[in-house]
This record gives C-alpha cells, structure tokens and sequence, in this order.
C-alpha cells in the first residue's frame, strides 16, 4: 500500500508508524529513557523516508499525519510526559509549552518567505543559450536555505526535546532552557537569513516584463526552424537525439519546450532553448519568422503550435520501427512526416491511417552518422553481445518486450554460451515505469549479469587478463576521473544553478564550449570501455553511457521491435529480434521489417547459437546480404549523407511556407495593390 521502493524503506515505514504508540506510551508510564529512544526512533526514520522521497511521506500527508503534524504530536507528548513527572504546576512545564508554542508560530512566516520566493523566482519562460542580462536576474537563496526548508525549520525542535528530557531525567533545569532558547534562536536565524532574499530586488522581474524580453530577444533572433517537444522527464531522450541535428541546420534552429522538468535533462547544446509551460504565453509569443515546426513526439500539446498556420508542421519523431506508434493516426495533422527510408513510407500505405504519400519525405536518420561500420571482425578476442529490450508499452501485449517471456533465457544463453561471450544489458529508460512485473525480471537480469561478472573477476582465466591489462586500466580511470572534472568545469553555471532563474541567467551559448564538451564525451567514452576490461560484462544504465556508444563496442545485439534495431542495422553486424509473442518466424517477418534480415528467437532463446556462429565466423553470417539491403530499405543511401537530406528537406518546406504565407499576403492587397 505505501510502494515502498526497498527492505530498508519498508523497515523505516514501520518504525515511524509503530514509533509512536511508544512515544505515546512512554509519556503515559511515565518513562524517560524509553520516551527517548521511541522518539529517536521517529526522527530517524522520518528523516531516512524524506532522504529516499518515499511515497508513504505523500501518503501520510493525505491522511492528515504530515510532516508538521508528526513533529506538533512528538511535542505534544512531550508535554504529557513532563506533566505526567509532577512539572504541570511548576515554571520549567510552562515555559517548554511557551517555546514549543513560539517555536510552531514561527513556521508561518518561514513557509510563506519560502513560498513567496519560489513563486517570484519561477519564470514563464524558462531559457538555455538567451542573453536574459538586461533583467538583471539575481542570484538564488543557497540550496541549504531553499532544500526541504519545511523539514530543516522542523527539525530545529531537536534541542529543545533532547534539552527537556536531560532536565527531566537529571532535575537540571537550564539543560531545558538552554535547549529550548537554542532551538528559538536557530529558527529565528533561519528566518532572518531568509529575510533578504524576499526584497524586491532579489526576486525576478514580473511576468509581463521577462515575456517582453522574450520577445525582443525573438525579434532580433529570428528563428527559423522550431524544434517542439512536450513530455515527462523520463521522455527527455526523445528531444536529446535531435539537439546535434538541430545545431548542424541551416539558418536559425530553436528548441521549444513545454515542461520544467525536460530543462534539467536537456543535453549540451548551443541551441537557445525556451521552455514555455504555459499555453497562452507560447501562443502570444512572436514566431512570426519561424517556417518550419519540427516535433518529435505525438502528444496534446502540440496542438498549441499547430495552431500556427504561418510555419509548416512536420512530425520526425523519435525513431523508426515497426511499432504500432510509428503509424499513429495522428500524424495526419501535420503538412509532412519524415521517415528514414521507404520502409517508413510503405508502413504509412500499409496501415492506411490518412497520410498521404506525397506528404511523406524520406530524409534519413542523422543520429546515426557516428554509428561505426562493422569490419567483419570483433573487437576484442572475444565477442560482445548488446542485450538491448525495449519497455513494457502501455498495455499488456506480449510482444512489446522480451523482458518478460525471454530477457533471462537469452541472458542466461548469453553468459553460458561454449566460447566466451561478453554480455552488456541496457535496458530502455522506461523499463518498469508501468508494470511491476517487467521491473522485476530487470532486477532479476541486473543480478544475473553481476554475479557472473563477480564470478569472472574470480575466474583464474580472467584475472591473468586482468593482470595483464591493469596499467591501462588504472590509467583509463585515471583519464575518467579528469574528463569528468573538465566536464564539470566546462558545465560551470548552468549546472550550479541553484534555481531555474539562475539557470537561464547563467546557461548562454558557447559554439567552443559545445565543440570542447562533445569531443571529452567521446572521450569519456573510449576510456570507459578501457577501464572496464573487454572480458566483463556490464549492466549500462542512465544517460551517460549513450547507446550509440554501446553499438559501437558490441559485435552482435539482442532486443525487440523498436527503432533501436533499426538504428543498429546501421552498423551492418548481426542481430537478433525476440518474437515474444509467438507469431512463429513467417508470421513474424511479414509484420515487422527490419526483422527479415535478423536472427528471430523464441521466449526460449534456443537460436541464440546461430547469433554467436555469425559473430565468430563470416562464413557462417548467412544474412550479411540481407542486412545490407534491409539497412538501404529502412534508413535510406548512404549519399547523400542523413544530414543532407534533412536539412534539404528543412530548406524546401520553409519556402512552401514562405510561398504560402506570401499568397495570402496577397489576396489580402487592395485591387491594384
């Protein structure tokens, strides 16, 4: 019922619900020493349930059993256990319950500094790469002030407990007082450091005055391109896979976002970035130059830009597959679709959702330019495997992952394989979001793979190579620890910021920084794998490590009917499709195209052996023709380069749009205008 997320947490969970019966209890005895441990016992848990952002702490809140009302009902007791001790008619029982009083009253005004802080930092407009200096933005309240400040302010309260319980139990009064007066003036010091960031002067501009500057700045900037995104946090990968596209266009390209929670998780990118949360304010701010709307996902926001019929509107989306999602009916609400290859055109004629032929452009994929060409040999003395599955979908149809039926069968294949593997799992960013379930055989994946990664470290066999390789190693760690400390100089402010205002002060555009960035990624990357030894296996998770990088350092991969197969047909080398759902290998093909050049396993994973055949011998990859054709078919030539074409294609519908609004122009003259 409370979804606590592990053993620890569900232990704290108890011990905060069972606690205070016990502080109770113990106020009724009259016991000090047990009040003490009962009540250290509800700190410690309280504090450990905030620290992990355990959903029980929103539970009790619905409940009526907050944070403020769990520290009033321990002070409460507090009380009752000294009237309990014979101190209800003598000054140390009034002046605790005076403190406790005045030490409460002070939350108010705490809570409403904070608020109103929060409130007047919060911009319309939130923006990455745009000059905001003129507003003469200020700095932002410290972290320590603005973090959980409800739990810190609370938890001053500390002293004056303690204080009171050594007075009862020793009849040394001023521990009390004492305790007492230094919980007062700490909370009294917490407000007054607060104080100045409430004067006008340390707040933002008002609202009509920053959405002015926007478009001012617009004015002067003129964008041309438009890159829309709207979505959860999580979704977040789905923007980041165009921000080098959009950096690599011709004219004036910008990125707009609808939710704060993307900004954060925007990648690096000189692009301007304007996230507008707010439908009216995105829909009064002047795009009057903007041609063409690029979008990435089909949500409902969209319709806010849409709406504009001065700027062409194209669906691009998130990657090519042969999901139901890459045929969405939606997408006949745009001037254009843009598929990688005439697989994505003939899937549109297939399905038979309203989009016409000629309003889909086939433009290429160009994330896929750093994907590197397979040699026809592996890359290591030993092969690595990618075990790649997509998420769990909205619904329960067995074929939307082979995490469920397959993941640990073609795991457990993998690392009991006859020669030996490496086995590398990187599971979608979404696994286990929507079912408890798909979470679970992750979980199970996950240990599988570490213990026969500690397995391998102990291995005679492999600590020999480990022995061999540690120089390198332990210099590659050494190249990762100061690539990660210029990264995080190079990130300087926008990654210190210490709120959303300081965040588009601070973050301005840096073509060199940008240039500098990318280069100690890939960086990054290559001494990573080197520090890792290619004989250990390795469970990828987060946006670090990207998954073109894990393309590049596999030989083979396993995954299911997503775009992250259709992107690795890019590299030519052998892959495996899981038919979850058991449609039987004919059956399967004919649905799904980028699976007829792929090894297609069952839930058992019995045909995983002809995979690892292909890796080890070209003579034995009797699919290498059909990879090759099936990569034209989905991702188009290889000349003119993805980029080319994107940006042609980009060019061209910008002067539709300009023809377009030209013509209305137009008709609106004047007879003899």
């Amino acid at each position: 019922m409370a979804r606590v997320g592990s053993g620890s947490e569900l232990a704290a969970a108890l011990f905060l619900v069972l606690g205070f019966p016990c502080v109770m209890l113990a106020a009724i005895i009259p016991n000090v020493w047990f009040f003490a441990v009962a009540v250290a016992v509800t700190y410690a848990a309280d504090r450990y349930l905030h620290h992990c952002g355990s959903y029980l702490i929103n539970r009790l809140a619905a409940v009526r059993a907050g944070l403020s009302i769990r520290f009033l009902v321990r002070e409460l007791l507090l009380v009752l256990l000294l009237a309990r001790m014979g101190y209800g008619e003598q000054t140390l029982f009034y002046v605790t319950v005076a403190c406790l009083l005045a030490f409460y009253g002070m939350q108010a005004p705490q809570g409403a500094m904070v608020t109103l802080i929060r409130l007047r930092r919060k911009l319309p407009v939130v923006s990455r790469n745009v000059d905001f200096g003129p507003l003469g933005i200020g700095d932002a309240p410290p972290r320590l002030l603005m973090s959980r400040p409800a739990e810190k302010m609370l938890h001053l309260d500390l002293f004056a407990v303690i204080g009171v319980l050594v007075a009862a139990e020793s009849g040394v009064e001023a521990i009390a007082y004492a305790g007492l007066a230094l919980t007062l003036a700490l909370a009294v010091a917490y407000l007054l450091a607060l104080l100045p960031y409430v004067r006008p002067s340390r707040l933002v501009p008002p609202e009509g005055k920053i959405l002015a500057a926007v478009d001012t700045w617009l004015k002067s900037y003129k964008p041309t391109v438009v890159l829309y995104f709207s979505g959860s946090k999580d979704s977040a990968y789905q923007v980041n896979m165009w921000l080098e596209t959009m950096g690599q266009l011709d004219g004036r390209p910008l990125i707009v976002l609808r939710e704060r929670a993307i900004v954060p998780q925007l990648a690096s990118t000189s692009v301007p970035v304007l996230c507008v949360p707010g439908g009216v304010h995105l829909m009064n701010l002047d795009l009057s130059t903007v041609r063409v709307a690029l979008y990435a996902a089909n949500v409902g926001k969209n319709i806010h830009m849409l709406r504009v019929p001065t700027m062409k509107h194209v669906f691009i989306g998130h990657g090519d597959s042969d999901k139901l999602a890459s045929v969405n009916p939606f997408s006949k609400v745009y001037d254009e679709v843009w598929t990688a290859g005439r697989a994505g055109r003939d899937r549109y004629a297939l399905a038979d959702v309203g989009v016409r032929d000629e309003d889909i452009v086939e433009v290429g994929r160009p994330q896929l330019a750093t994907i590197l060409p397979w040699t026809g040999t592996t890359r290591n003395p030993i092969p690595t495997v990618l075990y790649a599955p997509t998420w769990e979908g909205w619904d329960d149809n067995p074929g939307n992952t082979s995490l469920l039926l397959a993941g640990e069968n073609i795991v457990r294949r993998l690392l009991a394989a006859e020669n030996p593997v490496r086995v590398l799992y990187k599971p979608h960013p979404f696994t286990g979001t929507r079912s408890r379930q798909a979470l679970a055989a992750h979980l199970r994946i996950t240990a599988l793979i570490e213990e026969a990664a500690a397995k391998r470290t102990a291995d005679p066999r492999w600590t020999a190579k480990a022995a061999e390789f540690q120089g390198e190693q332990a210099a590659a760690r050494a190249e990762l620890v100061r690539i990660e400390a210029r990264l995080a100089e190079l990130a300087g402010g926008a990654s210190n910021a210490r709120d959303e205002a300081e965040l588009s002060r601070n973050s301005l555009a840096d073509p060199a920084r940008e240039a500098e960035t990318a280069k100690l990624r890939d960086a990054w990357n290559s001494a990573y794998w080197r520090s890792a030894g290619w004989w250990q296996h390795q469970v990828v998770q987060g946006s670090t490590m990207r998954l073109y990088d894990c393309f590049n350092e596999s030989d083979a991969m396993v995954s299911d009917i997503s775009s992250v197969v259709s992107d690795f047909i890019a590299s030519g080398k052998p892959y495996a499709v899981t038919d979850s759902a058991g449609l039987g290998a004919e059956e399967f093909k004919r649905q799904n195209t980028a699976v007829r050049a792929a090894v297609i396993l069952s839930n058992e994973a019995t045909e995983l052996d002809g995979l690892l055949a292909a890796v080890a011998d070209p003579a034995a990859d009797t699919l290498a023709a059909e990879r090759r054709e099936i990569k034209e078919y989905l991702l188009g030539p290889d000349e003119p380069t993805s980029i080319q074409r994107f940006d042609a294609a980009v060019q061209a519908l910008a002067a539709r749009a300009e023809a377009r609004n030209l013509g209305v122009a137009n008709l609106g003259e004047p007879v003899g205008g």
